[in-house]
């Protein structure tokens, strides 16, 4: 199906060169967030424009420098430079931003003993003030940052304030091994216990974080009894970060109730972020990254694992440093992970935590549950839903919307898995329609690298980090792709695939078309089968209407569908044709084949 209708041919020609994204840094920094498509990129993944550095530096053998191009859980040699040389593709793509996963020095190999992996994901790091060998050079990305926006991008960096790389031990067994000790059987009172003998007199415990109270903190011996190896004294950068005082010592979370917020990620040194010291210094390590390189935001890795007074000091004192910078739409965002549909989970964190915006995984499991066959009403919800959201409405316009991720596993997954008896081409059709949904409702659309070149895999964590330049990973060259006869074992880098050209024809859309950027949304029809979908959105000046109606059913559709009644004539912007005039004052007919869409504006 031709998914680009005549009218926008010439929209489509523009996206060599998208005059959305082209012009000084100064039109950059006026862009609000909510006008971003943004592009997530592992670097490591993505392209080798280095192969000098694929060791980072490093001699031996993978558990010494962590590379091994056929092994998924190592470094396969994407860096900075690829990824610099790789932004025309990226723009070209319809991305106005690129979220850069962690590039911050890390700890190469961790891990027990036969079940080692690499760092190559970036998120255990022991250097928070330089980029990773195994990825450049701190020039080279400053090198990327402005080679982005002299294209008119930004970028956005993936931090973490939760942990560091695992290099605390415990003196009881091995980290691994540890099972999370409570404050209550546990209290900063005693040593290894509710028996032990007094430590930590006068300490008034972690919800009083005034340094004065923080300073009576000295031994960490209440839960295990951390230590550092030898020759690990000095590993961490900056140095504070070196002494176990700073870390909460209580073992392996669970995932639930107080464990969440105070222990180990299978070993990771979990940082008190309680701790003023904690708060100043975090503030200084990321506040020294927007002076350096005036990156245009952050993404916060694992931020619901955090206290949230943390975040209440943190957010706003990196505000205050990008507007000193001149970013006065300096993006946040954080991960508040959730394994079904849970917008007031989500919620809770932009209001106790006042992160401004949070990933939208209810998004996700919303869109993937209506695209892949099932119920829309989750999808009908998510207007009335965004009421919940700090500042409502209009600040759950910034939650950046996404199909899958680098944790969970790619779209093309979730509804392969929603119906494994599905065609090739069906498999394909819904891929484009969750895409449009993406691309066309309220939030900030998120492109996971390689979702555009029909990246599926068959789960999350490294099942889904498959490389775009030619791969070596055999179980990831044996992967059927969406939309392509080809595999990863050639690189994935083509622009006529049918899901690259469908995502760059409504990028480009979409940020020509106020509607869809920031317009309020109103649910048409929704039903617990597989159907109509149907959501109007307004432009926040003009009033002027844009339905947007989406059939996630195998079978053509036709239904009246109610508007506003000053929309009396539509044009069609992308998808099939429209109705060219109402059939009545607040009603027109919508007609759509199978798994079709249609995105229809009316007329002034």
């Amino acid at each position: 199906m031709n998914r680009l209708l005549p009218s926008l041919a010439a929209l489509a020609a523009s996206l060599v060169a998208p005059t959305a994204m082209a012009g000084p840094l100064e039109d950059l920094r006026a862009r609000t967030p909510e006008q971003e498509v943004i592009y997530f990129v592992l670097p490591d993944r993505f392209e080798n424009g280095d192969p000098s550095n694929d060791t980072g530096g490093l001699k031996g053998g993978k558990l010494v420098t962590g590379f091994d191009p056929v092994d998924k859980a190592f470094y396969h040699g994407g860096d900075l430079k690829g990824l610099t040389a790789r932004l025309g593709y990226i723009q070209n793509l319809g991305a106005t931003a690129i979220w850069v996963g962690p590039i911050f020095r890390n700890k190469p190999v961790q891990g027990p003993k036969g079940n080692e992996s690499a760092g190559y994901h970036g998120y255990w790091i022991t250097d928070f003030t330089h980029v990773d060998p195994h990825f450049g050079t701190d020039a080279d990305f400053k090198a990327l940052v402005d080679a982005a926006h002299a294209k008119g991008m930004k970028v956005y960096m993936d931090i973490i304030a939760n942990h560091t790389a695992d290099v605390i031990q415990y003196k009881e067994g091995t980290a691994e091994g540890y099972p999370y000790r409570s404050k209550a059987d546990y209290p900063f009172s005693r040593k290894g216990g509710v028996g032990g003998a007094p430590i930590n007199p006068g300490f008034a415990g972690d919800g009083d974080a005034s340094a004065a109270n923080w300073a009576k903190m000295i031994d960490p011996s209440f839960a295990y009894t951390p230590y550092v190896p030898k020759g690990e004294e000095r590993v961490k950068v900056p140095g504070w970060l070196n002494d176990p005082i700073y870390y909460h010592n209580r073992g392996n979370t669970d995932w639930k109730g107080e464990s969440a917020q105070y222990g180990d990620f299978v070993g990771l040194d979990d940082l008190a972020t309680e701790n003023p010291r904690v708060v100043e210094g975090m503030i200084a390590i990321y506040g020294d990254w927007i002076d350096k390189y005036g990156v245009d935001g952050f993404r916060i890795d694992t931020a619901k694992h955090v206290n949230p007074e943390f975040w209440r000091q943190f957010v706003p004192a990196m505000k205050a440093r990008a507007a000193a910078k001149g970013i006065p739409n300096f993006h946040i965002f954080g991960e508040v992970m959730s394994g079904d549909y849970d917008p007031a989970l989500l919620a809770s964190w932009t209001r106790n935590a006042a992160l401004p915006g949070v990933l939208d995984f209810a998004f996700m499991h919303a869109v993937l549950k209506a695209a892949g066959g099932g119920s829309s009403e989750e999808l009908a919800r998510l207007p009335d839903d965004d009421g919940l959201y700090e500042g409502g409405a209009r600040a759950a316009m910034q939650l950046p919307t996404f199909l899958g991720n680098h944790d969970a596993g790619r779209a093309a997954m979730f509804l392969k898995a929603a119906n494994p008896a599905m065609s090739a081409d069906e498999l394909l059709k819904r891929d484009e329609l969750a895409h449009a949904m993406l691309l066309t409702l309220r939030g900030v659309p998120t492109i996971y690298y390689g979702d555009e070149q029909g990246f599926a895999g068959t789960g999350g964590d490294q099942l889904s980090r498959q490389d775009m330049f030619a791969s070596k990973v055999a179980i990831y060259n044996g992967e059927a792709l969406v939309g392509t006869a080809k595999t990863t074992k050639t690189e994935s880098f083509d622009p006529a695939h049918p899901l690259y050209r469908l995502i760059a024809q409504l990028s480009a859309l979409r940020v020509k078309t106020p509607a869809l950027t920031d317009g309020r949304s109103v649910t048409r029809a929704a039903s617990e089968k597989p159907g109509l979908v149907a959501v109007s959105r307004f432009d926040p000046k003009t009033g002027r209407e844009v339905l947007l109606a989406f059939n996630t059913s195998t079978a053509p559709i036709s239904a009246q569908v109610a508007v506003d009644p000053a929309s009396l004539a539509f044009e069609a912007l992308a998808g099939t044709a429209c109705a060219a005039t109402a059939s009545a004052p607040g009603s027109v007919r919508v007609e759509l084949p199978p798994l079709g869409f249609a995105v229809c504006a009316a007329k002034p």
